[in-house]
């Protein structure tokens, strides 16, 4: 980490430790305590104002923390309290930079392989497809756990790899939302040997200001992946397709609409909860009995079998381990209610690509249902023209053949009014979540198929939340 020491301890120099923590309410004996400030947060793409932890150094320390990592200039403001521990700390000029050295570190000492997952939509669900896959395998395979893809979550991850058993490969979510190189970043602490890119869409575009730009923050796990690696690109999206100049090394492409070395043929839709569709490859064919639903879920789990293919499953493996996933919390979750409505918890985020895939699911799968229902949350990070994106996406919505469309905070209002602009009338808005949950649940009936969707920020989870408080779910 290239830190300095006041005097530290020689025998803690001999001391091996497994596990580090970055929130001194979590720490435990024979933890590494990172304590982190507004300055690394800023110098690492983190928006927001955030607590000096150096304040709790002490009380780290006295819960048996071996050591604290702190910054020089940090340790000068909290001297008085942190002299007597002179023996316990490193001093480094950014904490979260000495974080990243360390996972680092551990990674080059584990070395073995690293597949990498990101795309503005679907990366959670395509790296839990792909780490099942690998499992069915017979491999122990390491993966973020929620969302952890950021500066912060990935060396967390990494770190894991000191304290929880002989993992074969790992499988990390790389995510960013600023121009700041956040996945060159990530790439450096793991290299890929496996860089799979989902999509390229408008998300986070009032941060990055053009999609072309997005694509190339993108673009950075292709070029960061190591020599000799794989490339697994998306084929349906001419963006990640442009990417196959970047590999360095083979190129394996997935797709539905355009021809790829991994395809999805004779799609089916069962029954809500149920997609078959022939998974066609280079080595072969073998028909998928999917649990999921839409075509945004097909594309993840072509993502997951091309990652199979390069580590030499069989199609009929794949094909075997994609029967039994289960969509992460949140994403494309369905509760199936004892009084008779169905509804699909995909709260955890939204974008207007992934919103208007989702309503397409729900009209493609419930056919059986009396009503169908979009329950959509306001669309964060859209920049300037987020009223027109909103507008233009209500209007796609209202053409696919839903019966009633309810808003939720802020832009969701002119969600409202795109659908309103064709025609489309059963509509309510809701100025925020709690009042949402409130007055939805009356709105229920036997028969009903509802999608509940938004942005992270405006927390639809809490609808979920308060159907379940009112009505139990059905039994298995």
């Amino acid at each position: 980490m290239n830190a300095e020491t006041l005097g530290f301890s020689p025998a803690l120099l001999e001391t091996e430790f497994k596990t580090v923590a970055i929130d001194s309410r979590e720490v435990k004996a024979g933890d590494v305590f990172f304590a982190l400030s507004q300055p690394e947060y800023k110098n690492n793409c983190f928006n927001g104002d955030f607590a000096d932890s150096t304040q709790f150094v002490a009380s780290a320390l006295e819960k048996g923390a071996l050591c604290a990592v702190v910054r020089p200039d940090r340790y000068e403001e909290h001297k008085s309290d942190l002299e007597s521990f002179r023996d316990k700390l490193l001093l480094v000029d950014d904490c979260i930079l000495a974080l990243q050295n360390l996972a680092h570190g551990v990674y080059l000492e584990w070395n073995k392989p690293i597949v990498a997952v990101t795309g503005s939509a679907g990366k959670t669900t395509a790296k839990e497809l792909t780490a099942h896959v690998l499992r069915a395998s017979g491999k122990s395979v390491l993966s973020n756990i929620k969302n952890y893809n950021n500066g912060l979550g990935q060396p967390l991850t990494v770190m894991r790899l000191l304290s929880e058993g002989n993992f074969d490969i790992a499988v990390l979510e790389m995510g960013m939302s600023t121009p700041y190189n956040e996945i060159a970043r990530l790439c450096r602490i793991t290299p890929p040997d496996v860089a799979v890119e989902l999509n390229v869409l408008p998300v986070h575009i009032e941060h990055l200001g053009t999609i072309e730009r997005i694509q190339q923050a993108k673009a950075e796990l292709v070029e960061g992946m190591k020599t000799g690696g794989t490339a697994v690109l998306n084929a349906d999206d001419f963006r990640v397709l442009a990417m196959r100049e970047l590999s360095k090394g083979k190129t394996i492409t997935y797709g539905i609409e355009n021809e790829a070395d991994v395809m999805a043929k004779n799609i089916r839709f069962e029954h809500f909860g149920e997609t078959k569709f022939d998974l066609q490859t280079p080595n072969g064919t073998a028909e998928v009995n999917f649990p999921l639903n839409g075509k945004h879920n097909i594309m993840n789990a072509l993502a997951a079998a091309a990652v199979g293919l390069s580590f030499e499953m069989t199609v009929a493996e794949i094909a075997e381990a994609l029967k039994t996933v289960e969509p992460p919390p949140q994403r494309g979750e369905i509760l199936r209610f004892a009084k008779g409505f169905t509804v699909i918890n995909d709260s955890y985020n939204s974008n207007p690509d992934a919103l208007i895939s989702m309503v397409k699911t729900l009209v493609e799968g419930g056919a059986e249902a009396k009503r169908k229902i979009v329950v959509a949350g306001e669309m964060r990070e859209l920049g300037e023209d987020a009223a027109t994106i909103h507008q233009k996406t209500g209007k796609e919505i209202a053409a696919m053949g839903i019966d009633a469309l309810y808003g939720v905070e802020g832009f969701a209002k002119n969600l409202l009014e795109g659908a309103e602009d064709l025609g489309f009338n059963n509509v309510t808005f809701y100025e925020n979540s709690a009042v949402a949950g409130e007055k939805f649940v009356d709105e229920v009936q036997t028969g009903d198929l509802i999608l509940v969707k938004g942005s992270r920020g405006v927390r639809t989870e809490k609808v979920i939340e308060k159907l379940l408080e009112k009505f139990e779910l059905a039994k298995d």
